[in-house]
């Protein structure tokens, strides 16, 4: 057995293991919370057209996010632990098939991978713990960093990569540590894409190398995180279940049927909705807080 079977052979197990604690836990709250009410066709959409874009490389997080807000589709407080959960499964069979078609060096994959884990073992700990007005605030200005970094690419501020399929040496450090940052950031809802990207291109790696480095770590940090936001139960189930469903239709629909769009223009439109959902997280933010000191100054009269 090849150390990359290995590889897919534990992810295959992590997610298997997710699934029935995910299921197990829709199950058991199905009454309390009904899942399939009025929302459950816009969110359906929501998992759909991320996972789809989310497979051609910008990222679910972001878009997740702006859609969830935009039409209040759930609640702020949870939505570091629903971006998390609902896109956990999605992912993970992106991460299965990029990195059967992509081949990459497993002496850097596996160490900027399990980086990624164990940085979304200490983040989502203490994420699933903040209160709302820490979790706006904390998410505008995720979005506004990840905006930054698909402005910059799309003016070509940012490098544009090498041919290079692993790292060796102080690079390969470099990668790991900053890989272990970015999976401590994405429990907070950073998305670990367009940051990955530039850390790949960076230290001089192939761009298509990035795919299975940014997925295999996606999958398996958020396997962990999730898991943990499940156990503290600080994710929104209505909104989770039918993102994962349709994520998944999202995600073959990408790889086995469109491959590849013109994405340019798209792109100039995720960064302008991003700008917008993170200016809305700053306000929600800042309304939460006037509230809140007008309670306080009522008890006190």
């Amino acid at each position: 057995m090849t150390i990359l079977n290995i590889f897919l052979g534990t992810m295959i197990i992590m997610a298997l293991g997710f699934a029935v604690i995910y299921c197990r836990d829709l199950y058991i709250n199905r009454k309390k919370e009904n899942l399939t009410d009025r929302t459950f066709i816009p969110l359906s959409a929501v998992g759909y057209v991320s996972s789809f874009f989310d497979t051609l490389g910008i990222g679910c997080f972001a878009t997740t996010t702006a859609m969830l807000k935009i039409f209040k589709l759930t609640d702020d407080r949870r939505m570091p632990g629903t971006l998390n959960v609902g896109c956990t499964i999605p992912v993970i069979i992106e991460a299965l098939l990029f990195t059967n078609v992509i081949k990459v060096d497993l002496t850097t994959l596996i160490p900027m991978v399990a980086a990624a884990a164990a940085g979304a073992l200490i983040g989502a700990g203490i994420v699933a713990k903040l209160n709302e007005v820490v979790v706006q605030i904390g998410m505008g200005v995720a979005l506004l960093i990840v905006m930054t970094l698909m402005f910059m690419s799309q003016i070509g501020l940012t490098p544009s990569g090498g041919t290079a399929t692993g790292l060796t040496g102080t690079a390969l450090i470099i990668g790991i540590a900053g890989n272990f940052i970015l999976g401590a950031l994405m429990t907070l809802g950073i998305g670990l894409y367009a940051p990955c990207l530039a850390l790949v291109y960076s230290l001089g790696m192939s761009p298509q190398v990035a795919f299975p480095i940014m997925m295999g770590s996606c999958a398996f940090l958020m396997i962990i995180a999730s898991v943990k936001f499940i156990k503290e139960d600080a994710y929104d189930r209505k909104a989770s279940m039918p993102r994962t469903l349709f994520g998944i239709c999202g995600v073959f629909t990408a790889f086995y049927v469109v491959k590849t769009l013109p994405l340019n223009t798209l792109m100039w439109i995720v960064i302008g909705v991003i700008a917008c959902t993170s200016i809305m997280m700053f306000r929600s933010a800042r309304e939460n807080i006037v509230n809140r000191e007008k309670k306080t100054s009522a008890l006190n009269i």
